[in-house]
This record gives structure tokens, sequence and C-alpha cells, in this order.
């Protein structure tokens, strides 16, 4: 079994041996053609940062028409347009309300970008006036509406996709089969680390609409508050109302992996997360360094979330999961033995994970997926857990943590984790002795339920309030 000085020394050294083995991108994986009359109708909801990819990788598929494009936000959607002309395909219709795209009764499926507060009732309204969909990552704001996204695919018969696209890495799928086979031998603990590095947002500030942006149609199933961050778009990722942070904007990836690679399902038996907004002041809420323990039982996942300057594990590759085996290691799609020399790197056939949604779409069958919704409702559940035990925490010092992480009962990996958290904080100028993080609330989870035991206030968090009309169904509405 490794020990965690020999974690610390993969952790710090084997990603340069690892960077050899990076694959071509699934996203660039060359399609099959068909012929014209077998293009399914799409459409393209929420036109920024996403949605412009989304346009891309359909512009590259041959058996699928862009026919609408959709934001509140007008100009983004004439964005969008522009850029599928430029990459030879007709310019779609346009629209700022998704429930004049979903009329169309030639659409057949829809491709959900939008931001988080959006993603379950943009898919439930979609899979409920007949379309299958692709819904981007994180599959939902909340872990209530997530499970309800998958009834009504169930329900209703319909295909649902999740933005999940390392699933479709043919490499990945071959790492996982070799865990999956017992040749990593006794594997307890994986981890998810990402490192982004993004900075204040600035404000408080008068935040200025874009001259073509409905804000009742942007905010939706959200409250229309006043907001004071300095930017509109995309800075919604840090407050709770319509974002996750980081956790499930980018680690919510790498935690997908974790769990496929131990073959746990669920949301586990208990979390804990701790961290804070650290660094410099502004008026997002999320937390921009964060750590999360997730266990399983005889497993652990232990998440690490760095949104400060960091040095990453190597140049080119600043975000990997991490399997742990009494065999050895695997980071990325890479083997390593137990004195971290490579021993191998996988290979196997990947998939556009977009071809992939719509070859399941014609074979109607959801077992044909790479990402099937159900995977990404409970990969995206997992960030969420993790942020209510954040959210119910309060403020303790780096000793107080340490001896609470001592009481629990986790793997030894998750003191070495701090330690790396205390380190990374101290090169980032954060001083600890004056700063104090928050020390989320230690959750019991009732993982068939999908819920907290005895704790009202964490099963509060696990839905919202919604703004009518903007209402996501109850399951026995549904």
């Amino acid at each position: 079994m490794l020990t965690p000085t020999r974690r610390r020394f993969f952790e710090d050294s084997l990603m340069a041996a690892a960077a050899v083995a990076l694959p071509k991108t699934v996203l660039g994986a060359d399609p099959t053609a068909v012929s014209a009359n077998e293009k399914l109708t799409a459409a393209i909801i929420g036109c920024g940062i996403r949605g412009k990819a989304h346009a891309r990788e359909l512009a590259k598929l041959a058996d699928c028409d862009v026919a609408w494009v959709c934001d509140p936000d007008l100009d983004r959607a004439d964005e969008v347009g522009a850029l599928l002309v430029e990459l030879k395909r007709p310019m779609p219709k346009k629209a700022q309300d998704l429930r004049k795209v979903l009329e169309d009764k030639s659409v057949d499926v829809v491709f959900i970008a939008t931001p988080n507060h959006w993603h379950a009732l943009a898919a439930i309204w979609a899979m409920q006036a007949g379309k299958d969909v692709y819904v981007e990552k994180p599959v939902s704001q909340n872990v209530e509406e997530g499970r309800r996204i998958v009834h009504v695919a169930r329900k209703l018969g319909r295909i649902a996709q999740t933005g999940t696209q390392n699933r479709s890495r043919g490499a990945l799928a071959e790492a996982v089969k070799f865990m999956r086979e017992g040749k990593l031998g006794d594997v307890k603990l994986a981890k998810s680390i990402i490192y982004s590095g993004r900075g204040s947002i600035g404000g408080p500030a008068e935040c200025v609409m874009p001259p073509r942006c409905d804000y009742d149609l942007w905010a939706g199933p959200a409250p229309m508050t006043k907001l004071k961050r300095p930017k509109f778009h995309y800075d919604w990722h840090w407050f709770w109302d319509t974002g996750n942070g980081e956790i499930g904007n980018n680690n919510v990836h790498s935690l997908d992996i974790c769990r496929w690679g131990l073959g746990v399902s669920g949301l586990g038996r208990s979390v804990l997360s701790y961290g804070g907004r650290l660094g410099y002041t502004d008026v997002a809420e999320t937390p921009n360094s964060q750590v999360g323990i997730f266990n399983f039982g005889d497993k652990t996942i232990v998440s690490e979330t760095r949104g400060l300057k960091t040095a990453p594990f190597h140049p080119t590759i600043k975000s990997m999961w991490f399997f742990y085996g009494s065999e050895g290691i695997i980071a990325d799609t890479s083997l390593f033995d137990s004195k971290g020399n490579l021993v191998r790197a996988f290979e196997g056939k990947s998939e556009n994970h977009f071809a992939n949604f719509l070859r399941a779409v014609r074979s109607r069958k959801h077992t044909d997926l790479t990402a099937d919704i159900e995977e990404g409702h409970q990969s995206t559940a997992l960030c969420h857990i993790a942020n209510i035990s954040y959210r119910l925490g309060s403020k303790s010092s780096v000793n107080d943590i340490s001896k609470h992480l001592g009481d629990i009962k986790a793997h030894e990996d998750v003191q070495d984790t701090l330690e790396r958290t205390k380190h990374y904080l101290a090169e980032a100028g954060v001083d600890l002795d004056k700063t104090q993080l928050t020390l989320g609330q230690h959750l019991r989870v009732d993982g068939d339920k999908e819920s907290f035991l005895d704790n009202a206030a964490a099963n509060a968090l696990l839905t919202r309030e919604y703004r009518a009309p903007f209402v996501v169904p109850q399951l026995s509405e549904i």
C-alpha cells in the first residue's frame, strides 16, 4: 500500500511522465458521415462559451443540422448563428425564450448549455416536448432536481446525455477496465484535483445588463435579485442562486471519473468539505479553495479545488485524477508502479461525445450512452453535497480542522491533503495565522433516499424555491 510520503512523491513528480500519454481530444474524433435524409434537427439552448463549443462540434457532424439557437441575450444568439455560418452551416433561427424552440415539432434533439440554474428545467421541458437532450455539466443546480431529470428521462423513454466528455475517451475506458479486473490491486482512494486560478471578480458594483438581454428569461427559476457583480455573464458561477462554484464547474469532470474508476454509485455514506474564498475580497459567494471528502465505506474520494495561483503538476496537465491501488497508481490514462516508474500508457478508440449521443438517439437505448444522465446526476450530486457541507460550516483554524479530521473515520490521505492545502495557501500569500477557513459540517448520507440523516438544515438545501412560472416539477407531478 502506498504511504502518504509515496503519494506526495507521485503527486509532485509523475506528471511529466504522464504527459506523453495524452490522447487526441475526444471532441476532435472524426464522425462517421451519413446521408442527408438521416439528419437530426437540433437546437442549442444557451450561447455562451459552451454553447459555442456545441456549435463547433455539431458543425462537424454530417447527421445533424442546427435549426435553432436560443439565449435570453440575443447578441449571444447572433454570435453562435454567425459561427455556424462561418463553419459552412446554414444560419439558424434565433429566439430568446426556449419555450418557442420547444414548440417546434421538427426539433429532435436539444443541446443545453445554459447557466446551471436552468439545466434541469430546460431538460425536463424539452423531454416533455418530445425531444432528446444533451445537458451540460453540472446537470442540475441542486440534488433533487437532478433526480427529477433522471425520472423524466426514464418515464418518457427519452435519451439524455451528460456533457462529461471524458467518458468517451477510449484510453480512459481501458484504464477503468484495468481497475475493474483487479489488476491495480486493492483500490481504496481516488483523488480529483482541479487548479484553475481565476482571481477576483470585483465589486460590489452596478451590474450593467447587456442591451439585448431579457433578465426575466435569464433568471428563470432563480430569484431576480439586483446584481452587484461587475460582469453579468459567466460570473454567475460564483453565486449559490445560479452556480455551484468551481467544484461544480470543473471538478465535476474528475469527480465523475473517480466514481467511474472506483465503481461506486450513489452519494456515499458521508461528506465533509472545508475551504474558503481566500486571498482577496469580492462579492462572490462560493469558495475559491475547497476540499471535499466523500466516504463510500471502504473507499474514499478526495477532491481538491485551488482557485489561487499555484504550481500545476505539469505545465500541460493542470487537472487530474489519481487512483491509488496496492499494486500501483493510475494518473489520467497512465499506469505507474509503486516506485513511481511509468509502466504503460493505456490506449483505446475514442468516440466523439456528441456523435455518441446522436447514435443513442437513433438506437433508442440509453445504455448506448457513454455518459447517461443517471451517471451525470450522481457525479453532480457529489458537488452539491460538498457545497451543502461547506455552506453549513463555521470558521475554524487549520489546527482545529486537523483535529476534526482526526476524529472522523476517513482515509489517512485526508490529513495529507490538509498539509498540501496549507502549503498551497501559504505560497499564495494567505496568512493562516490570521485567516480562518470554513470547516463544513460532517454530514451523514442516506444514499438510497439521496438525503441526509438527522439534519433538517442540510436537507433543506437539497432543493430550492422556484420562481413561477419557471418551476421544476415535483416527482409526483411528472
